[in-house]
């Protein structure tokens, strides 16, 4: 099985619910193994949702897709696990996960489910024994979130979120614009702002992730950092 997969800290405490500078990050640009294909991940988002003990975790599939591309070939690959990795201990080891995974026209969700230590670290490679809710997959035109269980689900098609000036970029890289740097906010130009991602979203009560640990950087002497969960999101093809 291959598998993708990206890490990142998020907030769990009260005040840090704009989860560590939000914790936004582009990928665009993968391995020949991954790229372009159902398992590449674009980018992973978490925050905190409209009530301040709820988290929402966001991750954004096989950007970018061009306008009104999400077809059958663009859409969400029914061999392809979705993994959403929790460590709640702060040992960098997921305790907690939240899986999903296409059936014809659904998603379906499973967990949060608690990996014990003998279970930790492993690709797995099927659904956890733990469905949780499912939710129609959204299309341009339609917009389906289900709240029929704990957690608020979603999947589909959606505006690629990341703003990324890449043309300025490539002209800096070159060399022939760095003198001049980034251009200002207000010149910048979307570079993504034509595609489209797939995305899939869980919000998710507190308390059903556990207790979040002391924040990593607090082990570099920074300090008055919120406590904060470590989350990785992953995905796995069935081999």
């Amino acid at each position: 099985m291959k598998n993708k997969t990206k890490i990142y800290l998020y907030s769990g405490s009260l005040l840090g619910c704009l989860v560590a500078f939000l914790l936004m990050s582009s990928d665009q640009i993968d391995g020949n193994f991954v790229a372009n294909t159902t398992v590449d991940i674009a980018d992973f988002y978490a925050f905190e949702g409209q009530s301040p003990d709820h988290t929402v975790l966001v991750v954004t599939l096989q950007g970018p897709l061009s306008i009104g591309s999400v077809t059958e070939q663009a859409g969400f690959d029914p061999e392809v696990l979705i993994e959403f990795n929790i460590d709640n201990t702060g040992d960098f080891k997921e305790d907690v996960v939240i899986q999903a995974m296409r059936r014809d026209s659904v998603m379906y969700f499973f967990g949060p489910v608690v990996i014990d230590q003998e279970h930790q670290g492993l690709v797995r490679e099927v659904q956890v024994e733990a469905l949780s809710g499912q939710v129609q997959i959204s299309t341009l035109d339609s917009l389906y979130i289900s709240e029929d269980s704990a957690l608020r689900l979603f999947a589909g098609p959606r505006r690629d979120p990341f703003f990324f000036d890449q043309n300025r970029f490539n002209s800096m890289r070159n060399g022939t614009l760095a003198p001049e740097g980034f251009s200002s906010a207000a010149e910048a130009q979307d570079y993504f702002a034509q595609s489209n991602v797939l995305a899939v979203v869980v919000e998710v009560p507190n308390d059903l992730l556990g207790t979040a640990p002391a924040h990593a950087g607090t082990s570099y002497g920074l300090e008055n950092l919120p406590n904060a969960y470590n989350i990785w999101v992953s995905t796995k093809r069935k081999q």
